[in-house]
């Protein structure tokens, strides 16, 4: 099984080239922006040593699923998918936030609340609330959008607006946007037995009108449960099942390693990488509903080249 860890292409018409953790965004003439989400897997702020076959092409396609899925709520930055890693679109100017938004109590959330924390992101949270419990209504607890080697932080609207991140009129879009985004996202995941937890928008300006950029309902950028015994277990304080990267994150705790200096990697075996392969399949099919079918994988630093050279000459 071969994986894409790196790419280092020169397409027709191309300016620059950045290299994230998992994806590599080539800006081709200033007005577009080639998006290839390699096999890279990060976790912790860290890209683990080891790329995991399909991921790229599992994630790519789930979000242009749902960018076709979600148009007509918002316009969005896509325009092709070459090739199943690759997206092109439009060049946004980026919003320096993320809007992440919430439907039930969990993660960082849960943590804050659980240490007496009433209030997240200027948000205020009722009392006695149990963990994965759901908000009478989903809540928007945006974070900054930070510089490379620094990490997020919660910021509140008021804060937003002071800082003059975005205009008045601009946030009521985004708010409005996200909002009706999740519960698109909440009806297409009830559809497939699931529950859409949490996630989180990007958005950015192009031609003075707002758009939503970047990947959406991923399992990289959202979180699942299982619709089917939620219930139960939320009633006997049991953990959920949930659909999302969290499996790896496990992984890499229960062998010793969050991140902290000095901590090692664990190795990361064939069966071990096998198995997180499987696992992104199968969050493929439960989220889209469809088979996945794996794309020629011989060559695929050559394939996407071919694929995305002939699209940008067309």
């Amino acid at each position: 099984m071969k994986a894409l860890t790196a790419t280092n292409y020169n397409f027709p018409g191309q300016q620059s080239v950045y290299h994230g953790k998992v994806r590599d965004v080539y800006n081709i003439g200033g007005e577009k922006l080639v998006m290839v989400a390699t096999d890279r897997i990060s976790a912790f702020d860290v890209v683990l040593p080891k790329g995991i076959p399909f991921k790229g092409q599992v994630l790519n396609q789930i979000a242009s699923s749902f960018l076709d899925a979600t148009a007509d709520i918002c316009p969005n930055w896509k325009q092709a998918t070459p090739d199943p890693m690759v997206t092109v679109g439009v060049m946004c100017q980026g919003f320096p936030l993320e809007m992440i938004v919430r439907g039930y109590l969990c993660g960082s959330a849960w943590r804050a609340y659980k240490s007496g924390v009433r209030e997240i992101c200027g948000v205020r949270l009722p009392e006695g609330m149990k963990e994965n419990q759901k908000f009478p209504v989903p809540i928007i607890t945006p974070t900054t959008k930070a510089e490379i080697g620094e990490h997020d932080a919660d910021i509140s609207k008021e804060e937003i607006l002071k800082r003059g991140l975005c205009t008045p009129e601009e946030y009521a879009i985004l708010e409005d946007y996200t909002l009706r985004l999740f519960e698109r996202g909440t009806q297409i995941a009830a559809k497939r037995g699931l529950i859409l937890v949490d996630t989180k928008y990007e958005f950015g300006k192009h031609d003075g009108k707002i758009y939503l950029m970047d990947e959406i309902h991923t399992p990289d950028s959202s979180r699942y449960f299982y619709s089917e015994g939620y219930e139960e277990r939320f009633a006997k304080g049991e953990p959920q099942r949930q659909l999302s990267k969290e499996f790896v994150r496990e992984w890499l705790m229960d062998n010793g390693f969050q991140g902290k200096e000095g901590q090692q990697v664990p190795e990361m075996t064939d069966e071990i990488v096998r198995g997180i392969s499987d696992r992104y399949v199968e969050l493929f099919e439960h989220i889209t509903g469809e088979k996945f079918v794996p794309q020629d994988a011989e060559d695929i630093a050559a394939r996407i080249e071919r694929n995305v050279t002939d699209y940008l000459n067309q």
